[in-house]
């Protein structure tokens, strides 16, 4: 029986060169496996996110305070369930004279504890958007925002309170507030008041401390425009 010797031939590996390879990257052929780089980003420290949310909140209360400057009234609206996009035709459909702004409670009443719009308190609950009237003509500042509601059908969207000369309104008070006279209305109303007999001037006198502090103003800048001319 013969036998047969198989023989291995000896792997020699080449001798390493003195000079560096530079190595190049191919494209891999697999579309489906991927090399990614393993580089990591550190995270934020936890100090650091404290410190902006923080300063955030102190930018939201001396917002909150800057709008109360010259401020007649301040009022809350269930913000909840109204799109981005409702909130800026809102916004859009306001006078002038009237901001739109959306703060968690916590930082309204922060900025507004102490004063006399702290009335506002029972307000302090669930999603509400601010409004902030900077005149004295309430009823026409606050009817965009009831026409907005009927043509959107945005009944549940209603006033949640409001604060005015210091005194709180509820959602059942606010016809007292629509149906308040205009400027010009009192006015007429008072100056017929004062130039008539002796009971209008009582009923007159008898009237809310704003509406004889305003005619009384009509009557001044009547008298100076008289004697001016």
């Amino acid at each position: 029986m013969e036998t047969t010797l198989l023989s291995f031939t000896s792997s020699k590996f080449p001798p390493l060169s003195s000079n560096p390879t530079t190595l190049t990257h191919k494209p891999n052929p697999n579309p489906f496996f991927h090399f990614h780089s393993t580089k990591r980003t550190k995270p934020t420290p936890t100090h650091i996110r404290a410190a902006i949310s923080r300063n955030k909140k102190e930018e939201t209360v001396e917002t909150v305070k800057t709008h109360l400057d010259n401020c007649f009234l301040l009022a809350a609206i269930k913000y909840q369930g109204l799109t981005v996009k409702q909130f800026q035709e809102l916004r859009q459909s306001l006078p002038e004279n009237t901001k739109l702004l959306v703060a968690k409670n916590t930082l309204v009443y922060k900025a507004i504890e102490g004063t006399k719009w702290e009335a506002l308190k029972p307000c302090m609950k669930g999603m509400n958007a601010w409004l902030f009237v900077h005149s004295e003509e309430i009823p026409a500042a606050i009817k965009p925002y009831r026409n907005f509601q009927k043509e959107r059908k945005l009944e549940e969207n209603d006033f949640m309170g409001a604060v005015f000369e210091g005194k709180f309104y509820g959602p059942g008070d606010f016809k007292a507030l629509e149906t308040m006279p205009t400027r010009a209305e009192i006015y007429a109303k008072m100056l017929g008041a004062l130039q008539g007999p002796a009971i209008g001037l009582v009923s007159t006198l008898q009237a809310p401390a704003r509406d004889v502090l305003m005619v009384l103003k009509a009557y001044v800048k009547k008298l100076e425009d008289e004697s001016g001319q």
